[in-house]
Order: C-alpha cells, then structure tokens, then sequence
C-alpha cells in the first residue's frame, strides 16, 4: 500500500493486482482485452468463451466483463443470458463478483431484456477497445 498526497491529506492506495475475467465469443474484443494497454500491468486477465468455465474461473476475480452476445445460445433470445444470470448469482465464487454487461450491437434485436436489481455493476457499448478496459479497470 503506498500513500499519496492529495488536497492536503493522505490517500492510502492498494497496489495490489487485480483479477479481470472477460467472457466474450468476439475475437476483436478478446484482443483488444489482451493488449498491455488493457490493464495495469500486473492485473490478471482472463478470457473464456464459455460462460459456464468463466464462472469457475472467477475465484479473486474483482470484476467480470459478460459480452451478452457470448450468453446467447440462440441468436436474437435472450434466454441463454437469464440462464448465466441465475448460474452467476447460485455460484461460490463468483456471485459477488461485479459484473460489466458489454450490450450488443445497435442494430441487433433481441426478444426481450430482463434484469434484476444489483445484478450489472456497469453497461458499456460497443466497440470495447484496451482504452475502455483501462477505464473499466478503474472501477474497483
């Protein structure tokens, strides 16, 4: 922990690495997640395609990115996204962790949207380069 001046006062701030788990089937996003402009350099970052093995994935993970195109098991029905949320919320490791939904596309439709209260920490559009996870990362 180191301590910076600011104002007049002292700010403690935890130096620690952190843990990203990025769930997404979009090959440009899982790039631009891995380029060292991404994140701090340091901090962990995982990317799944299968939300099922994310999950699992997400032991000490302080935050988790759900591109809700990679939730869909149908295209355009929003059903394969309340399945991970029920899943996410039921699960040991990672129910507490916060998640980001990255939306899909404008122009793409779905049937329907559900949420629930709590359940998405933030909501980004797309496209999602390294300068937005940089941001996001900020978050924590």
């Amino acid at each position: 922990m180191s301590k910076i001046e600011k104002g007049g006062r002292t700010i403690s701030v935890q130096e620690a690495p952190l843990k990203h788990v990025l769930i997404t089937k979009d090959v440009m996003m899982a790039e631009e997640a891995k380029s060292p402009l991404a994140f701090p350099p340091g901090d962990e970052v995982i990317v799944e395609s299968d939300w099922r093995v994310a999950l699992d994935m997400a032991e000490g993970a302080d935050m988790m990115f759900l591109d809700l195109l990679a939730a869909l098991r149908e295209d355009h029905k929003i059903q394969g996204y309340e399945e991970f949320a029920e899943a996410k919320r039921e699960h040991p490791l990672a129910a507490e962790v916060p998640l980001v939904l990255i939306a899909p596309p404008e122009d793409y439709i779905l049937d329907f949207m559900a949420g629930w209260p709590n359940f998405v920490f933030a909501h980004l559009r797309r496209p999602v380069t390294a300068k937005i996870f940089r941001r996001a990362s900020t978050w924590v």
